[in-house]
């Protein structure tokens, strides 16, 4: 006999009263944050034609999504990310809108693939897309609204990796390196595999110029000053003009007050298919991967049809429960609920009653099962956070003592 019913799947659960209530609280915190930036909330269907994330050649990878089959036959996955809907609305059903465009989103998303280690298959992604503007402006304006949403909902402790994808691509084209080696240097720098990159290094036989800045991809951290050292090293266009946008991002990035928080990481090379320019990654302690992360990706739009350019980020609620809570941050927003009761008769009165408290913002449960203040004291003890009011034969409201 399956005792299935009595459990979730794998990579799913059930968020109880104290946790719902404070993700809540920090999903009307990211909302009112992007609205108040000037991004207008859109909401993208759950279930999308396998064909949107197929667009490309593979917009993500095909392992990763939940797929099934409507009654034609046809191939159907449940939402994998808010980005590439919100790419398909904007050269679709927005088609006219005049750029720029700022959309916003707070969703569920589903990976097969992803669950355990805090990660789920179904979580909770906010963000925002920035789409039709191409200045470092733009990038900025997006990475300070990321670590803007971090401290809105009580992240403290915060560094940002920035780095930037045409820098290494111009890095390759300067050193006349392809096929196998283009593809590994990226893994091998991503993760600072620092032997096997001067393993490389040889077998590519660079000069100490070009096997410099390829340790110093791997090994730099800073800002301006790895700016100054790396524009020193290198002489192909894409690569100066890739420094020369990170530091316009940066500089617009100290206007905002937030360049304390942020690091040049030349070595962050994920997702080299899909970004083509700035990406950036948030971090946090107590959590083991990224709070958050964007970037810019002018590829995406015009696949769908349209020529647009576009930056954004997505920031994963879930991963702020989990950190704020690893952090001692974690509080519950739920007020205390408020029992009334009342004399036998006065009904239509207590609930007259219990609106007017509500409008006051109380949480209010007529309790008709304690018929007097003593019953009604006991009721409340076991609950610490719970207060009791008496409605008497009067018309009055008596706020009730615990009992000791």
């Amino acid at each position: 006999m399956s005792t299935w019913q009595f459990h979730t799947p794998d990579g799913v659960n059930d968020i109880l009263p104290e946790s719902c209530a404070a993700k809540r609280k920090l999903e009307n915190n990211l909302r009112d944050l992007f609205c108040g930036r000037g991004y207008q909330e859109v909401e993208t269907p759950g279930i999308e034609f396998y064909d949107v994330y197929a667009a490309g050649g593979g917009l993500v990878p095909q392992e990763g999504l939940f797929k099934f089959f409507d009654e034609q036959g046809r191939i159907l996955s449940l939402r994998y990310d808010g980005t590439i809907p919100v790419a398909r609305l904007a050269a679709t059903v927005c088609r006219e809108a005049e750029p720029p465009l700022r959309y916003a989103y707070v969703g569920n998303m589903y990976r097969y693939d992803e669950f355990g280690g805090g990660r789920q298959r179904e979580f909770t992604q906010a963000g925002i897309e920035l789409l039709g503007s191409q200045s470092p402006e733009a990038d900025a304006e997006v990475i300070a609204i990321a670590i803007a949403a971090a401290q809105v909902c009580g992240i403290k402790d915060l560094q940002i990796s920035l780095g930037q994808v045409e820098f290494f691509r111009g890095f390759l084209v300067e050193w006349g390196i392809s096929g196998e080696e283009a593809e590994l240097l990226p893994l091998l720098i991503d993760a600072k595999e620092m032997v096997a990159l001067e393993e490389l290094s040889d077998r590519l036989q660079l000069p100490s110029r070009g096997r410099e800045i390829l340790l110093r991809m791997a090994s730099g951290y800073g800002t301006f000053d790895l700016l100054d050292e790396m524009t020193s090293l290198v002489s192909h266009p894409d690569s100066l003009a890739a420094l020369q946008n990170l530091r316009d991002i940066l500089t617009i990035l100290d206007d905002y007050g937030y360049l304390h928080y942020v690091s040049i990481d030349l070595g962050m090379l994920g997702g080299l298919d899909y970004y083509t320019g700035v990406i950036f990654k948030g971090f946090t302690y107590g959590l083991g991967f990224p709070l958050f992360s964007g970037g810019r990706y002018d590829g995406l739009v015009g696949l769908f049809g349209r020529d647009l350019s576009a930056t954004g980020f997505s920031i994963g609620v879930n991963f702020i429960l989990t950190a704020l809570s690893r952090q001692n941050l974690l509080y519950s927003p739920v007020e205390g609920i408020v029992y009334l009761g009342y004399d036998p008769g006065l009904r239509a009165s207590a609930f007259s009653r219990a609106d007017q408290l509500r409008q006051e913002g109380m949480r209010v449960i007529c309790d008709h099962r304690n018929q007097t203040p003593a019953m009604l004291r006991r009721q409340i003890k076991a609950e610490p956070e719970a207060r009791a009011v008496w409605l008497d034969a009067d018309g009055r409201l008596t706020w009730l003592e615990k009992e000791v």
